[in-house]
């Protein structure tokens, strides 16, 4: 293909300087999550055709050594620049860091290590990429997400806990509806976080299935038929994961079922994560023409040019990481559709919206927990201000007095703006005492008769 010059300081090779002249697309490189995953991915590789004789094993001892400098130093991240949207495979990131390890190792080993013959021995862009989206995925999920929504989780029944004694107007359609304790309102939240926690985990298994030992296609060509089971093994040992070989490698390369499955858990992550923000948005707002029922954490000015103004910022950060990840997914839902044949060709656009899907959801869990969950504070006297006005609690006599009796109350306390209980009062033949305590808020919120 004729002569391509390289920058002086490069560690990568012609195939990369390549890439980085034929996608000049977004300036968008794949995350570090990804390529140290990939670079893992070569670690086991090298070390498994020692193991096999297929390389000498001081070469693959070069070569895990060369992973451990790129894993160790940041500055060396920045030999890794081929755009997200690249050669739909994703042999240009394949081979970047193909031609990077195959130069450092060459150093340490004192003769040539070839990007082709040795680095990519026994690999195609076919198995290691698919693999590597496995891989990255399976260790940000273990390391970050599920442990970020633990976190979350655990940080709201501490604090539903403490506010077990707040009974608020609860509201349905955004009207007022039968009060709620703040505990229940809030423990709820917590059991959709620990309900998608164990949904990400009953897909970890699959998500640590590799096709890795497919090569070209799936069919294995030029590589060792225990190379699969040695490379899931040594890995596993590298990560603290369980790897185990996909049953089928085919199934594996030409399709992405498995990505697109956690991306539709971590897109429900999502949407339960905004429905919290926006309870929290919803709640917090006024302070005096909105509900202004809780108070969240000043973090920040809020505006540029109304002196004194507090907005809720975190929520509504969390809330805009949660659309990109609804947005991550159906990208990633196009995307699985390009399994042409034999190979998926959008590799790249699935590993970089999984990865971010993971670290939009994890960072802004913690946030989420830790600078709004864990520090707002309750306004109880609004709360019992809207509690003793609220004539859905009418609700309570209907078994006493019938519905229409019940609702013709209520529109008359509504069209007077008066207490339902004093209303009620006038209406029937109960006592003050017997409607204090039928309409007691805090006895509604258990229920029954």
């Amino acid at each position: 293909m004729g002569s391509v010059e390289l920058p002086a300081e490069a560690l990568y090779g012609a195939q990369t300087q390549r890439a980085i002249n034929n996608f000049p697309i977004s300036g968008q490189l794949l995350p570090i999550s990804f390529i140290k995953a990939l670079l893992l991915a070569k670690w086991a590789a090298a070390k498994t055709n020692a193991t096999l004789d297929l390389i000498p094993a001081n070469m693959a001892q070069s070569i895990a050594m060369a992973v451990e400098r790129l894993l160790n130093d940041p500055e060396l991240m920045q030999h890794f620049p081929v755009d997200i949207y690249q050669t739909g495979s994703g042999t240009s990131s394949n081979m970047n860091a193909n031609e990077v390890l195959a130069g450092l190792a060459s150093k340490v080993y004192g003769q040539p290590v070839s990007p082709n013959d040795h680095i990519n021995f026994g690999q195609s862009s076919n198995d290691i990429i698919p693999s590597v989206i496995h891989i990255s995925a399976a260790i940000e999920l273990d390391a970050e997400l599920i442990p970020a929504l633990q976190h979350l989780a655990s940080c709201i029944r501490k604090k539903a806990t403490s506010l077990s004694g707040n009974v608020k107007t609860g509201r349905t359609h955004l009207m007022d509806a039968m009060p709620v304790t703040m505990a229940q309102s809030l423990n709820a939240w917590a059991s959709l976080i620990e309900q998608h926690i164990r949904q990400l985990q009953q897909l970890q298994p699959e998500l640590q299935q590799l096709v890795q030992g497919g090569t070209a296609v799936g069919t294995g060509i030029n590589t060792h038929a225990d190379f699969s089971t040695l490379f899931c093994q040594k890995l596993s040992i590298l990560t603290g994961i369980e790897f185990k070989p996909a049953v089928d490698l085919f199934a594996g390369i030409s399709g992405q079922s498995t990505a697109v499955s956690l991306s539709g858990q971590l897109k429900a992550t999502a949407t339960s994560l905004m429905k919290i923000a926006n309870d929290l948005r919803w709640m917090n707002s006024g302070p005096l023409a909105g509900l202004g029922e809780i108070e969240l954490e000043a973090l920040q000015p809020g505006s540029s040019i109304m002196p004194g103004k507090v907005n809720p910022v975190i929520p509504e950060a969390t809330a805009m990481a949660a659309a990109q990840v609804i947005g991550n997914d159906s990208a990633i839902t196009i995307a699985a559709q390009s399994g042409n044949f034999e190979l998926n060709v959008m590799l790249p656009l699935i590993a970089n919206n999984l990865l971010s899907s993971i670290t939009l959801l994890s960072n802004s869990s913690r946030l989420l927990a830790d600078k709004a969950i864990t520090s707002f504070t309750v306004n109880q006297a609004q709360l019992e201000h809207a509690l003793a006005r609220n004539p859905i609690l009418i609700t309570a006599l209907n078994p006493v007095i019938g519905y229409e009796k019940a609702a013709a109350i209520a529109k008359q306390a509504y069209k007077e703006k008066r207490p339902i209980i004093d209303v009620a009062e006038e209406n029937t033949e109960l006592s003050r005492d017997e409607l204090s305590q039928l309409l007691d808020p805090a006895r509604l919120t258990k229920g029954g008769l």
